[in-house]
């Protein structure tokens, strides 16, 4: 949810005790003084409860998450700052719905498809998910990101709240991988998707946001075929999320956060075999079918091009 904290760096750098606090309270300039003064002293109160240590480690992952491609395992204490700044932005009537389907894939492998709004998206649907007493799951999360979840101090203090792995993205949505020639995209690529099974058979919920990049006006964009490469792993299920109100949390073009009423929508489990055989092997197919289930959980202006 600090996606936008000042003192972004490209390179990896530390910050320390006082350094999380001063850039995580300075990013939040703009609110009242007694909000601010609140947010602070939970924060320092937080840092005081974990410890030296904590601290240290985390400055440690802050200076090395993201320095190639392969699995990041989530950091404690930054998942509980996470949790206490969320507690001051998500506005009464936030939820996670559905529940009953997270339920059904316990100890599956599983990857959740999502439709995105928001550098925030995954952050606050692990928050609905502890709050709504689904913290095994969110204990199980993994997130498959992009080079830019890395490119700096504030994303990649976000990032650690879960597992991530890191992945090139599509050519066709990013030039930050235009540095790397065509073969060192696809050697990425496969080393990512090959930690991304090794995840799912260690038990973890996979979370791709399948457009690939955040959709600019809400409406969802076609679900990228090379989604699939992501279910080659025997008995996977795919869970449909779909999310709303994360896009107004920090809108494109503004500075400042906004209190937001955020909604994750959980689908019913998709078995991929059976997918799979519906479609006749056709990738663009299996990832329509399934961008259709998470329209069909949104709003109308959100379904984009999954509009019935």
């Amino acid at each position: 949810m600090t996606q936008n904290m000042p003192g972004d760096v490209a390179a990896p750098t530390t910050v320390g005790r006082e350094g999380l606090v001063a850039a995580i309270t300075t990013f939040l300039a703009g609110r009242d003084p007694e909000t601010s003064a609140d947010i602070r002293a939970a924060l320092e109160r937080e840092l005081d409860l974990a410890g030296p240590a904590a601290v240290e480690e985390l400055d440690r992952r802050l200076a090395t998450s993201g320095a190639d491609w392969t699995y990041y395992p989530r950091d404690p204490l930054a998942r509980r700052i996470h949790r206490v700044l969320a507690d001051r932005f998500l506005e009464p009537g936030s939820a996670l719905a559905g529940a009953e389907h997270v339920h059904a894939v316990a100890g599956r492998p599983v990857v959740v498809v999502s439709n995105h709004l928001s550098y925030s998206d995954a952050n606050l649907f692990e928050v609905l998910l502890d709050r709504a007493g689904e913290s095994a799951f969110s204990d199980r999360l993994t997130v498959i990101a992009g080079p830019k979840v890395y490119s700096s101090l504030k994303r990649r203090f976000s990032s650690l709240c879960f597992g991530t792995i890191k992945t090139p993205q599509s050519s066709a949505l990013s030039s930050e991988d235009a540095v790397m020639n065509t073969r060192d995209v696809a050697r990425a690529a496969r080393r990512s998707i090959e930690a991304a099974h090794d995840r799912l058979r260690q038990g973890d919920a996979l979370l791709v946001f399948g457009e690939g990049t955040r959709s600019r006006t809400g409406a969802m964009q076609p679900l990228l075929a090379g989604v699939t490469r992501y279910f080659d792993v025997p008995g996977v299920c795919v869970l449909p999320v779909s999310i709303t109100g994360t896009e107004a949390l920090y809108p494109i073009g503004e500075d400042a956060l906004h209190p937001v009423q955020v909604v994750a929508t959980v689908g019913t489990p998709i078995e991929v075999e059976a997918l799979r055989a519906q479609a006749a092997g056709d990738r663009r197919e299996m990832l329509d079918a399934i961008g259709r289930a998470i329209a069909s959980q949104l709003p109308p202006h959100y379904r984009g091009v999954y509009a019935a």
